[in-house]
């Protein structure tokens, strides 16, 4: 083959490599909302901005041992984080998070217009006694700020699972799992996901809702 060709058999080469690359980032693009979400974790707080989540009725147990559900607090806005009291690692690093939230959040508001609720995933484990330990650590008084359990394990199911919530049993006696700071609107419904490290943020988002 004659310089020519070659030339011509390489242009050939190079533009079905362009074509195959263009296919490819169009269908990146599609799967995966404008390149915005890589992660499934940030394919979730996507899908949670375009489109606020219904959250399921479940009945859950404070440090104090006292029954109540999501809907009580209807009409307020409510932080909830998701850990296991035993955690001695992101756990303690998401209630160092909802300490400062609400240190941040104006004193009028809490328990008035904005709440906490710290929800554990290990209900056999995290009985009321080991949340009260858990909240004495963090300052959690069991009314501006819960630490709870929901007891019955299929409505556990499906609150993680409208939450998004991933727990994976780490073989060692503890928990691998995703951890984020969740805003529950005044109707009840999930509508923003921040990241632990995003307190600032997310008072500042919450500043105009109060």
């Amino acid at each position: 083959m004659n310089a020519a060709g070659r030339a011509g058999k390489l242009l050939r080469s190079l533009a079905a490599t362009a074509l195959v690359t263009l296919v490819g980032a169009g269908v990146l693009w599609w799967g995966t909302d404008g390149l915005n979400a890589f992660t499934a974790e940030a394919a979730r707080r996507a899908d949670i901005l375009r489109t606020p989540r219904t959250l399921p009725v479940a009945v859950l147990e404070d440090q104090r041992g006292t029954l109540f559900s999501l809907d009580d607090y209807r009409g307020r806005l409510l932080a909830v984080e998701f850990i296991y009291t035993r955690c001695d690692s992101v756990c303690l690093s998401l209630g160092m998070a909802f300490k400062q939230i609400r240190a941040r959040v104006p004193q009028y508001a809490l328990g008035r217009d904005f709440a906490l609720l710290s929800i554990s995933f290990d209900p056999e484990r995290d009985t009321p006694a080991r949340m009260r330990d858990y909240a004495d650590v963090f300052g959690a008084d069991g009314s501006h700020w819960r630490i709870a359990r929901v007891r019955d394990a299929g409505e556990l199911k499906v609150l993680l699972e409208a939450f998004g919530i991933i727990v994976i049993d780490d073989g060692r006696g503890g928990f691998e799992h995703n951890a984020a700071i969740h805003l529950v609107g005044r109707d009840g419904r999930l509508t923003a996901i921040n990241d632990l490290d995003q307190v600032a943020p997310f008072v500042e988002s919450i500043g105009g809702l109060l």
